[in-house]
């Protein structure tokens, strides 16, 4: 399949050669942003979830880490993996993720275990097959160039029986030409959902000076992949937004019904034996994992 196609955008702004290297240029951003208890989404919302799904994982591979903040989580927790392993494409980002492990980060102590830090593609990930029994991408692949080949190396670190968590910012809810709208000349306030079947790159104004690419693809452009290599959706969760989000929309009734987050647990299924597996009453046999 062909990933997105990427948007006319004005002039001035950033293109498709500026994507790779952005989180390089925003690491500082990112960190005082969206980690230490500065962003109550990530602290509320997704760092429990990820935690909670991925409950008994021994072997944890976070995908797209950034500053570490879901590793180190992980491994804070009450039952921890035995490890975490970090892969990210930016240098500045995993250095970020070093100085927080060794508690050079203002308001940090040093961590108690050390999560290993990887440099390295998504598309091409440096471990052998079945290295993992769990994996997490958060908020990651919409940043991603090739969705397609991130999935599938995915598929093949996880072992038969793996868990992977995938959270994304809602495809139908938030995605391209999607929000919140408040018609003063009809009197009516209602979401809009933008071209949902139409994948595209938008480039978007997040903070004063920081404009970040996001992929928009349908929601069938992940599960469909995954269950191409037997990865099967378990569960899937629309958490409704928190407080802090509405505290200063005009409609927080409306707006409280419409999820910002989507988060989506697969199981690496064995594949189906050969028909003539199955015994006589018609039980198949499973394989071994």
């Amino acid at each position: 399949m062909t990933g997105p196609s990427e948007r006319h955008r004005p002039a001035g702004e950033p293109g498709a050669a500026s994507r790779r290297g952005v989180w390089e240029r925003q690491a500082d951003w990112w960190r005082e942003t969206f980690t230490r208890g500065a962003d109550p989404e990530y602290e509320h919302e997704i760092l429990p979830t990820i935690a909670a799904e991925l409950a008994g994982c021994r072997r944890v591979l976070d995908l797209g880490c950034g500053e570490g903040q879901v590793a180190r989580h992980l491994l804070a927790g009450d039952a921890p993996p035995a490890s975490v392993v970090g892969i990210d494409v930016s240098p500045a980002q995993l250095a970020h993720a070093l100085d927080a492990q060794r508690g050079a980060v203002p308001g940090s102590a040093p961590s108690t275990r050390l999560v290993p830090l990887v440099r390295g593609e998504g598309e091409r990930l440096p471990f052998r097959a079945g290295s993992f029994d769990g994996a997490v991408c958060s908020l990651v692949i919409e940043h991603a160039e090739d969705a397609d080949a991130v999935l599938a190396e995915v598929a093949r670190v996880l072992c038969r029986g793996g868990v992977f968590l995938l959270l994304v910012n809602h495809p139908l809810y938030q995605g391209s030409g999607s929000g919140f709208v408040d018609d003063q000349i009809l009197g009516e306030r209602y979401w809009r959902v933008g071209p949902y079947l139409v994948e595209d790159v938008s480039w978007e104004d997040v903070d004063s000076g920081v404009c970040i690419p996001f992929a928009h693809r349908p929601l069938s452009r992940y599960v469909n992949p995954l269950a191409e290599h037997d990865l099967v959706m378990t569960r899937m969760l629309e958490p409704p937004p928190l407080a802090e989000f509405l505290a200063t929309s005009v409609d927080p009734e409306l707006e409280g019904a419409i999820p910002r987050l989507l988060a989506m647990r697969f199981e690496h299924r064995p594949a189906l034996p050969p028909w003539d597996d199955l015994g006589r009453t018609g039980e198949a046999t499973w394989p071994s994992t």
